[in-house]
């Protein structure tokens, strides 16, 4: 599509990098089609947030983006809640949740036995209120996660979780200063808490569950504060596909536009052709489309050495040849390194390739993490990647007379 010749298409694929055991999962996967474009283009190696930082999953897309994460991230619940199409205002506060099974006030379970989707949304009616002069909003997003906003005056995000993080007594919300804010906030959280236990407890979908989802648990509080658009910054329109809640809300706290794409899961079962076809249809109207794929994070944080080799395989299959023929530069890279043996992230770089007419090559003729070591890029930095698609599509303003 030669009409794309000045467009890009950023593909972040989550937790991308791994560690040799003896071979990563990227150098056992059978992938021609991301051979091809190492070999059509050139490569090299990303820090996405700084080299060896162990970046989140949040922190690392917003730099990706082109915002430093010391300037504008405010804590991971106001991006969920984001993507989930829920509004936030200046000054709200957000946290994301988990359904939970709890007993005597202890934790024995923190996804309530893996509670599916449909249950939890039954779950989630009437799980909004108001509490004194704050409104109090939820809602589930998939299987036991979701999020929760208070809307009002006079709240602060520094406040303790309630989500112990593993099996034991679930914490009471306290300030974490001496504000009334953070007092005002805590005490709205612990009154949130008891009022929905009970709500949760009485609910006839958990009557005859073994694991009964009887309790929210929060964590990732953080504040809202309007940031400059993408395109306000930046002088591009840019637009994103994606399936996790996490990667809509950073899409939409920034300003773009979201694509809802049916199928796309945020799993191993996600669309992967129905998203690849989106994010080319979307080149009509945008300069740049971020597409992100979540499973092999997934997969490395199981220790699923196989089932992320698989999925860069159908990521190599499905996704990659759709958008080679857009005619679109394609930059392929990831948010972090999920090392399967660690089952954790790391502050290894992942690898990184870009190809497009008339662009360079570097002699390297695979996509994985040691043989990008040698490629012509070099070792690059994710506050970089905004800037290398400017000059890609022709946007990238002068430095100087």
């Amino acid at each position: 599509m030669a009409g794309n010749s000045k467009k890009a298409i950023l593909l972040i694929i989550d937790g991308l990098g791994d560690l040799p055991t003896p071979k990563t999962p990227l150098q056992m996967a059978k992938k021609p089609n991301l051979d091809r474009l190492a070999k059509n283009g050139m490569t090299g190696l990303l820090a996405p947030v700084k080299r060896y930082v162990v970046p989140g999953s949040d922190t690392s897309h917003l730099q990706l983006l082109g915002y430093e994460p010391s300037i504008f991230y405010h804590g991971r619940g106001p991006l969920e809640a984001l993507g989930l199409g829920m509004d936030m205002r200046n000054g709200d506060v957000a946290f994301r949740t988990n359904f939970a099974t709890v007993k005597n006030g202890r934790v024995i379970d923190r996804r309530a036995g893996r509670i599916d989707t449909k249950t939890a949304g039954a779950l989630s009616r009437n799980l909004s209120m108001k509490i004194e002069d704050v409104q109090v909003e939820f809602k589930n997003s998939v299987e036991h996660r979701g999020a929760l906003v208070l809307h009002g005056p006079g709240l602060s995000h520094n406040v303790c979780e309630t989500d112990p993080h593993e099996l034991g007594p679930v914490h009471e919300c306290h300030p974490l200063d001496a504000s009334r804010e953070a007092a005002k906030t805590a005490r709205i959280v612990n009154r949130f808490t008891e009022i929905t236990g009970g709500m949760l407890s009485a609910a006839p979908e958990n009557r005859k569950r073994e694991k009964p989802a009887n309790m929210l648990l929060l964590r990732g509080a953080g504040y809202y504060e309007k940031v400059p658009s993408f395109t306000e910054r930046f002088g591009i329109e840019a637009a994103c596909v994606a399936g996790g809640a996490l990667y809509k809300g950073i899409a939409r706290y920034l300003g773009m536009d979201v694509v809802i794409v049916p199928g796309a899961t945020g799993d191993r079962n996600t669309n992967l052709r129905a998203k690849a076809q989106a994010s080319v249809k979307a080149l009509q109207d945008y300069d740049v489309v971020f597409m992100h794929v979540k499973a092999c994070d997934s997969a490395g944080h199981d220790g699923d050495v196989e089932g992320k080799k698989r999925m860069l395989e159908r990521i190599d299959a499905e996704a990659v040849p759709i958008l080679e023929k857009s005619g679109a530069y394609i930059i392929i890279t990831g948010d972090h390194s999920t090392p399967c043996c660690r089952k954790a992230h790391s502050g290894h770089e992942v690898p990184i390739l870009v190809c497009g007419k008339g662009e360079r090559t570097d002699g390297v003729t695979k996509f994985d993490e040691i043989s990008c070591a040698e490629g012509g890029l070099g070792h690059i930095r994710g506050k970089d990647i905004v800037y290398l698609i400017l000059n890609l599509i022709e946007k990238a303003e002068k430095y100087g007379s």
